[in-house]
């Protein structure tokens, strides 16, 4: 019997010594070395103080600024620790109503700014993504809000416009994805070009 559990348990604590430490550690050292923004976790830091990241969506809620991506983690929206989607099909009354709170949300805040749209809403701006961290909308959702935004800063339609082309991403290699735009990042373009003063 003695025979036989010797070599398990060599293999065992063999096994455990390669895979549970030095793999996670080669990987952590390679990652570290050649991706280092990204094994940090990609912090965007404004004067010093972490502001969020810039693979990891936000909530923004005020009519000032770019609106991300709806989230359906739990138990809080973007929640990275609890990355998922709503798992809901298209005729599911929770996913309608959802949606349908969305897009009454959109038109509060057009009505609100003095800009109403008659447009289509971009897709994106009404429903999560599977992950429930999207950092980024497509061109045509940040398009879609220029005018609400441009109007409660007070800014030209042309300004607003150049922000959204200068924080364009092109497709991965020309072809994977979609242009889109990281919302954090045009949000805080955003405060740059003209910091929002309530009054």
């Amino acid at each position: 019997m003695a025979s036989q559990l010797r070599p398990a348990l060599t293999i065992f604590a063999a096994l455990t010594l390669v895979c549970g430490v030095l793999y996670p550690l080669a990987v952590t050292g390679i990652g570290s070395a050649a991706f280092n923004a990204q094994a940090a976790g990609s912090i965007v830091e404004v004067n010093g103080k972490a502001v969020g990241s810039s693979l990891i969506g936000q909530a923004f809620t005020s009519p000032q600024y770019f609106w991300g991506r709806p989230s359906a983690t739990a138990p809080m929206p973007n929640n990275a620790a609890g990355s998922g989607g709503a798992n809901q099909g298209p005729t599911n009354p929770a996913l309608i109503d959802a949606v349908k709170a969305r897009i009454d949300a959109l038109h509060a805040a057009e009505t609100a700014s003095g800009v109403p749209s008659g447009a289509a809403i971009p897709i994106d701006l009404v429903t999560a993504s599977a992950s429930g961290l999207d950092p980024d909308i497509s061109v045509a959702a940040a398009r879609y809000q220029a005018a609400r935004i441009a109007a409660v800063r007070q800014l030209g339609a042309e300004q607003v416009a150049a922000l959204i082309a200068a924080h364009q991403q092109q497709q991965w290699l020309g072809f994977f994805g979609e242009p889109r735009v990281n919302v954090l990042a045009l949000n805080l373009a955003l405060d740059r070009a003209k910091p929002y003063v309530k009054g």
